[in-house]
């Protein structure tokens, strides 16, 4: 993936690191914390700038969590109560679950969406509950665009700094993503095993 990503960016520029952080955040197997220290790598190549990068990587970045917020506008916290009381134990969650983290979210929801942008796998998912909890758009826009320059800032100057050793900032990067991601799925296993809905 290393030589891909690499010929991918030398051959688009700009529009290829923001379409790749676009694909990252709505296919997550495709990692930033590959593709935007690869970008860094080669602004400080002089194929490219380092400020422009990041503008593009937070630019992708952006796009890719409105879309997810706005299928949670779509969805809707109605729909998902009316799929949770018959597929409850494969959600995780309850009908009334779902009240209580609207609830949460709305008191939280912006520096969730801040919090949300810098941490693996959950900067795709925490879109979803501000388009379901009908957060603003220009709030959500302003703390989304807020985490995502710092995350892709973070990636694209590590890989920038380091030039040559860009591989080993990515091996570094890249177990974090991995247990993170294992985290969250044997979490997932766990609330589905023990999973009891109130009242029962």
């Amino acid at each position: 993936m290393f030589d891909w990503i690499t010929g991918f960016i030398e051959s688009t520029g700009y529009v290829g690191i923001a379409l790749l952080m676009l694909a990252e955040n709505i296919f997550p197997p495709i990692p930033s914390e590959l593709v935007m220290p690869l970008a860094g790598f080669t602004a400080a190549q002089g194929e490219l700038n380092i400020g422009l990068v990041i503008l593009a990587g937070t630019a992708g970045s952006l796009l890719g969590a409105l879309a997810w917020y706005y299928v949670g506008r779509w969805v809707g916290a109605k729909a998902l109560k009316r799929w949770a009381s018959h597929y409850g134990r494969w959600l995780t969650m309850a009908p009334e679950d779902i009240d209580k983290s609207m609830s949460w979210f709305r008191r939280h929801g912006r520096w969730a969406v801040l919090g949300g942008r810098l941490i693996p796998a959950i900067r795709t998912l925490i879109s979803v509950p501000a388009g379901m909890a009908r957060m603003s758009l220009a709030a959500f826009l302003f703390y989304t665009t807020i985490g995502s320059a710092l995350w892709t800032a973070f990636l694209a100057i590590m890989g920038y700094l380091f030039e040559e050793k860009y591989d080993q900032v990515a091996a570094y990067m890249n177990p974090v993503t991995n247990s993170t991601i294992a985290l969250l799925v044997l979490y997932y296993f766990y609330r589905v095993i023990t999973y009891r809905r109130s009242g029962f």
